[in-house]
């Protein structure tokens, strides 16, 4: 077991930063590729528990780089005082450090039993614990590995059968490559096992990818065309539940609506909550929203909060409604998976003090029915915000049948930080892995449009108001991931749970 030392500590960190430079909006994705490298260093020697805690360091640089945002959504928007948002903050990063910390704990306990080849397995283990992050707790899969490659368009296109923990896997699997080469080389025989293993993947990917984009082009051009416009009302958060500020905006977003009616589009979308009201209910505005179709003579989609009551208790939800050219309300979709502690506290009978400390946390429920909206072309499903950052919920839409994906979101809670472009980048997945097309519609940004080879056709800027239009097409094909799922990172969890537990038990089952 060696010793800590200053080294170890910083080369720790700087893994953490070469991570966080990985995403965006540094886009600085090739660093991914090796941002390893220095912690393997680090760990190399160390005890199990020494390689938890840097982990556990490099963990908390790269995701306090990546999601330091979140005390902007929780203290200037949310009205929640510094010193608890930051402890929000904090605990929600302290949580997050436990897997990379996990990793590199199994990592040198997989090596003191195996030896030290054992590093070649480390793929494995990370996409296991990635996937185990996708779903933990109510599931966070947001700064994943494979995210730093969304430009990367041939490496992704494997997304249609592995999900993004394919990605996470041939990038984890090129930094341990890496590794060998630069300690091995030096101070043993050549890893050429692990360069050629490394070699085929790459040169497999990028095969795979380029017959798959050409593919999919072709798929393109034969399919059902439906011309979109996004709505973008760059509406501040300060003054978006303002009563007195509902008529100016509804009159924004009717202007918006008008002038993508020049272009003659099939749907117009708006944003999460567009119409900061009760749609349902609102005498004054109701009719006003109703007739903004009938002008353009396309079909409306936006959302809205939305209520019912239920055994005597008023039930609140985030909703998406679909307007057809008559001004008839064709279709509601309910958001199934709420923000924790931004619509919904979890663990409220531990966390009771968080509801009363600010008015930016709502009291939602939960939708109940993956539904998808019908137009004469075809079927789209609808995400809310939070929800296009999870994969197997996102499937669900596709494998019932939509033919493209929407997702409308309220991106103002992050203000001018690298989220609202961390948020979009996670669309582009969703996209290849489902071969649909997406179309993106936010409050303040980001807007856009995104093909099924998870090319960006569109892209708006942030705190602008924008009237973005486009033609997008209606695609047919069922992808391996949309059918079966995360089968990938289920094969990689059984597998590191049975070389974990075989390492823990080993001396024991010896013994027997």
């Amino acid at each position: 077991m060696g010793f800590m030392k200053k080294r170890d500590w910083t080369l720790s960190f700087f893994s953490g930063i070469l991570l966080t430079l990985s995403f965006p909006k540094f886009d600085l994705e090739f660093l991914a590729w090796f941002a390893f490298v220095p912690l393997f260093y680090a760990a190399d020697g160390k005890g199990a528990l020494q390689g938890l805690i840097l982990g556990l360091v490099m963990g908390f640089v790269s995701f306090l780089g990546t999601l330091y945002w979140i005390i902007v959504a929780v203290h200037t928007y949310g009205n929640i005082p510094l010193v608890p948002s930051a402890l929000i903050l904090l605990l929600l990063i302290g949580y997050l450090s436990l897997f990379p910390a996990t990793f590199i704990f199994f990592h040198r306990l997989l090596q003191s039993r195996f030896g030290f080849q054992a590093i070649v397995l480390l793929p494995f283990l990370w996409v296991a614990l990635e996937y185990l992050r996708s779903f933990f707790l109510t599931g966070f899969p947001w700064a994943m590995l494979g995210h730093t490659q969304y430009l990367n368009l041939p490496f992704i296109q494997m997304a249609d059968v592995t999900g993004v923990y394919g990605l996470s896997f041939a990038v984890l699997w090129i930094n341990v490559t890496i590794y060998l080469i630069l300690r091995q080389g030096t101070k043993r025989a050549f890893p050429y096992r692990e360069a050629l293993v490394s070699a085929m993947i790459v040169v497999g990917l990028l095969v795979y990818g380029y017959i798959r984009m050409a593919k999919i082009n072709h798929q393109i051009s034969q399919q059902p065309s439906l011309k979109v416009g996004l709505a973008q009302g760059n509406i501040d958060q300060s003054i978006k539940w303002d009563e007195s500020f509902q008529r100016q905006t509804l009159r924004i977003y009717e202007n918006l609506s008008l002038k993508l009616g020049d272009e003659k589009p099939d749907l117009i979308i708006w944003p999460e909550t567009a119409t900061p009201f009760f749609f349902q209910d609102a005498r004054e505005y109701q009719p006003w929203v109703l007739d903004i179709p009938k002008k353009t003579h396309a079909f409306l989609l936006f959302g809205t909060p939305t209520y019912k009551i239920e055994d005597r208790k008023v039930r609140h939800y985030n909703s998406a409604y679909l307007v057809s050219p008559d001004g008839d309300v064709v279709g509601k979709y309910d958001k199934i998976h709420l923000v924790p502690f931004g619509e919904y506290v979890p663990l409220t009978r531990l966390l009771f003090f968080v509801e009363s400390l600010g008015e930016g946390i709502g009291n939602f429920r939960s939708g109940a029915e993956f539904f998808n909206f019908s137009l004469p072309q075809g079927k789209f499903g609808v995400v809310i915000c939070f929800e296009i950052i999870f994969p197997d919920l996102c499937r669900q839409f596709t494998k019932r049948g939509a033919n493209l994906l929407v997702t409308m979101t309220n991106d103002a809670w992050f203000g001018r930080t690298s989220a609202p472009y961390q948020h979009f980048s996670q669309a582009v997945f969703r996209a290849v892995e489902n071969r649909v097309f997406i179309a993106r519609a936010a409050n303040t940004g980001i807007s856009g449009l995104i093909d099924p080879k998870g090319k960006i056709l569109k892209r708006g800027e942030i705190f602008k108001e924008e009237a973005i239009h486009g033609t997008l097409h209606l695609m047919k094909e069922r992808t391996f991931y949309t059918e079966y799922g995360d089968v990938f990172a289920w094969i990689c969890s059984a597998f590191s749970t049975f070389l974990v537990g075989y390492a823990l038990f080993r001396d024991r089952l010896g013994q027997r």
